[in-house]
């Protein structure tokens, strides 16, 4: 019999790319990465994409969150949280762990686990620890999904301020003086750990920043005017990370510079620069998300010192073999040289951050912003590359 005349059935249209929007985390940047998704989840194009939120608890569960961007927000300067989000007080959501298979499962106590889908692709927006370094990218590598952002190695040295300083040096990048006491050095000798910062000072003068290691948001900085100050710089850096960094302060303007992966390379964004805010001693957390102190972009430069700078962003992503994105943060001193302080692999990824600023004062707006990240995730392989 012929079929020739038989209505036949319409194609199913090709499945959209699934996106997981991760967020939250155990680090003390959860709330900042609230927002940061809240943003994420308002801009990504819904035509294009499905999208997933995922939440993590401040206690490391995996929790099924509502899609609801407007309530990521600071609200009477308190931070959001992802306990509030949650869909449940027990569920939890599993990844894959088999390369061969992407589905994701939500599973509650006495319940059939739940199959959320497949996922295409993971947009971590988690800063600091247990997400941004490495972590979480090292469990989706496992799990042969592909993700925003920078692999396991860059993530980590774009963490740990002390690696990441290496790794410019080594490259050629300038840094300034820093010192770091290590966790084992305060427990055989607290006393010569103090000392050695102490000589430091001596030797750089002050003031000096005290930072933890391996944070971000400057999240327990202090800028030390003198020595009396010193002790409780340390006691507040060594509550977020065992291991501390202690940096001379440099004389200059503060410049930042986006980087964002094309499908011909990497790129350098217009700069911007960060005045120094008028109620705050640096440009602290208060002063980047609830005051909200403006940054200048673009950055008055000449337009030589706009293009080294751009060059010197291009090389510190490529440094440290970043991928997706990086921010990279410079001083330019008042001899008219330019050291970098640091990059972060996942900045701060607000409307009023200074990454989608810089971007957007180069051409490239939020919603493109993110999708460029998307499709440049999309594009790579996980494993080695």
């Amino acid at each position: 019999m012929s079929t020739e005349n038989l209505p036949q059935s319409p194609e199913q249209p090709p499945r959209k790319p699934r996106v997981a929007v991760v967020f939250g985390g155990r680090s003390s940047e959860h709330g900042i990465s609230v927002v940061t998704a809240g943003a994420v989840l308002k801009a990504i194009d819904r035509t294009k994409y499905d999208v997933l939120p995922i939440g993590i608890t401040q206690d490391g569960r995996w929790a099924l969150t509502a899609d609801e961007p407007e309530r990521m927000a600071i609200v009477d300067r308190r931070p959001p949280s992802v306990d509030a989000l949650a869909e449940s007080d027990e569920g939890g959501v599993i990844l894959p762990v088999d390369p061969a298979n992407r589905e994701v499962v939500y599973s509650e106590p006495g319940s059939v686990p739940k199959a959320l889908g497949e996922v295409d692709v993971v947009f971590p927006v988690l800063h600091g620890p247990y997400g941004e370094d490495g972590t979480l990218q090292g469990l989706l590598e496992l799990s042969g999904v592909p993700y925003v952002g920078s692999g396991v190695l860059s993530s980590a040295v774009g963490q740990d301020k002390e690696y990441m300083k290496r790794v410019f040096t080594s490259f050629g990048l300038g840094v300034g003086p820093y010192v770091v006491v290590r966790p084992r050095e305060w427990e055989r000798d607290e006393t010569a750990a103090r000392k050695k910062i102490v000589d430091f000072a001596g030797e750089h003068g002050w003031p000096l920043f005290v930072k933890p290691a391996r944070a971000g948001s400057s999240i327990g900085i202090t800028k030390v005017d003198d020595l009396s100050g010193l002790d409780e710089a340390i006691a507040e850096a060594q509550q977020h990370d065992p291991k501390i960094l202690v940096e001379a302060a440099l004389r200059g303007r503060e410049i930042e510079c986006g980087v964002l992966e094309f499908e011909d390379g990497p790129r350098a964004s217009a700069p911007a620069e960060i005045p120094t805010p008028e109620a705050h001693a640096y440009y602290d957390f208060e002063a980047k998300y609830i005051d909200s102190t403006p940054g200048i972009v673009p950055a008055p430069l000449t337009p030589e010192e706009t293009a080294e700078v751009q060059r010197l962003a291009v090389d510190a992503f490529e440094a440290a073999s970043c991928e997706g994105l990086v921010r990279a943060d410079f001083f330019l001193t008042e001899d008219g040289e330019f050291v970098i302080n640091e990059i972060n692999t996942m900045p701060g990824f607000t409307p009023i951050s200074m990454y989608p600023q810089m971007w957007q004062a180069s051409g490239v707006s939020y919603p493109e912003l993110v999708d460029r990240l998307v499709q440049a995730a999309l594009r790579r392989s996980t494993g080695l590359r």
